[in-house]
């Protein structure tokens, strides 16, 4: 994907030439006394290294590397993407630690607090008055509670990826059925996904599919797989509610569930599902010959109405960086609201609160300015999902989404029932959790 940038060009006045005036009622031979702005020291040149996972170089060149280098002239921008021999941990072996790291939540624990990266940022934001109430409090407050000492340990960076329900408008207007609208809650998805279930001429089209991870995982309570409190999975009942609640849809006949998540997520994309729940995300190919829109993801009865979302990546510096306060404001600036406006255009759902740059969502891109990309913002976003206590053994985020996939997909399958699928992922997280007790001994 093509990312545009936007350059703020500041007009340059040049001064240091003496004026004078001729003629009228000055005093010949006056002179109007001029100043001459100091030089600004010269800047020592230096490299800054950049890691990330999963944005390609291409990508990080659309979106900043321009901007960069025409603010930071004297900074060298070296762009490390992780790759075989390249992960985090194989740089950190070598001593040839990141200055700059794009971090996320599921993933800060192993691959950067357990390492002995981490560097608290609050003290750059207080001396540099930087501004926090820019972005979403939602994604501060995140990153906040995932590093669990009070310190924040990273500025969210787009895209973050909000749950929308996506439509195939082909088949509702093969079947004569009226396209899923904003606003509707999950049992008028249930009536539609019921209606749009058959087969016919020797094909069998499904109602419903979904990212089941993204779903579970993303919900309208905010709430955790591991219990912040306690070694066991947290608040059973609700997990029952939005269990009951999506394996309704696998029991309607002819739309059973796909053998595993990667292939539940493709389905849609083979032109014979109605409808899925799914992240709006950048990254996410659907091909062009399938005619679809999105809406609002549904609500459930009983939740908060508002729009579940896996947070953004975030901008973090390590401890072990010589160039802190460069870092910074490198950071900063790619965070710009120009940038951030670029962004959103293109379709890369912003971090900030500015309603003129969310409205902007986009807008240029050419598939997605033909989209109903409101749908995306038709519910605030949910609160951060509690985190561990402190004291507290955690495990890795995305260990946890497996124990609660594989527990529906085991429900789904009709291979457990629900209160068996559940004992079943609560005891899957004690054993993990004691296996990280285990590593500390």
């Amino acid at each position: 994907m093509n990312k545009r940038s936007i350059f703020a060009i500041a007009p340059v006045c040049l001064l240091g030439l003496a004026i004078t005036a001729c003629g009228g009622n000055e005093t010949a031979g006056s002179e109007e006394k001029t100043e001459t702005k100091p030089a600004e020291p010269k800047k020592e040149p230096f490299t800054l290294t950049i890691f990330t996972e999963g944005v390609k170089p291409e990508e990080f060149d659309a979106r900043f590397r321009g901007r960069l280098e025409k603010k930071f002239p004297h900074i060298t921008f070296q762009y490390q993407m992780s790759g075989t021999g390249v992960t985090i941990n194989d740089l950190v072996a070598q001593k040839k630690i990141p200055d700059i790291m794009r971090i996320d939540v599921p993933g800060m624990k192993a691959k950067y607090l357990d390492l002995g990266l981490a560097y608290g940022l609050d003290s750059l934001v207080k001396t540099g008055k930087y501004d926090l109430k820019r972005f979403d409090p939602v994604f501060i407050q995140e990153m906040v509670n995932a590093g669990r000492t009070g310190e924040l340990y990273g500025l969210p960076v787009p895209p973050y990826f909000p749950l929308v329900l996506y439509y195939n408008k082909t088949l509702f207007d093969q079947f004569g059925v009226p396209y899923p609208k904003d606003g509707m809650s999950w049992d008028d998805i249930y009536e539609l996904a019921k209606k749009m279930t058959r087969s016919e001429g020797g094909a069998v089209y499904r109602g419903f599919s979904a990212s089941v991870t993204a779903m579970l995982r993303d919900n309208p309570y905010s709430l955790p797989i591991l219990d912040p409190s306690g070694d066991q999975l947290a608040d059973p009942e609700k997990w029952k509610a939005m269990f009951q609640n999506l394996k309704r849809f696998y029991d309607i006949p002819n739309n059973a569930m796909e053998k595993n998540a990667t292939e539940e997520i493709n389905a849609f994309g083979k032109g014979k599902v109605a409808m899925m729940g799914n992240q709006h995300n950048i990254y996410l190919t659907i091909p062009p010959e399938i005619n679809w829109d999105i809406v609002s993801y549904p609500t459930l009865e009983g939740a908060p109405k508002l729009m579940g979302q896996r947070g953004p990546a975030y901008w973090a510096i390590t401890r072990q960086s010589e160039h802190k306060e460069e870092a910074f404001q490198v950071i900063a600036e790619m965070l710009a609201d120009d940038v951030q406006l670029a962004d959103s255009k293109n379709g890369i759902p912003t971090t900030l609160v500015d309603p003129e740059i969310k409205k902007a969502l986009g807008q240029t891109h050419p598939l997605y300015s033909q989209k109903n990309m409101k749908a995306v913002h038709t519910y605030p976003p949910t609160a951060p999902t509690p985190k561990r206590k402190a004291e507290l053994t955690d495990v890795l985020g995305r260990t946890q989404e497996a124990i609660i996939f594989e527990a529906f997909q085991k429900l789904a399958n009709n291979e457990a029932d629900l209160n068996t699928a559940l004992r079943q992922a609560d005891e899957r997280l004690k054993q993990e959790v004691a296996l990280e007790k285990s590593k500390g001994k």
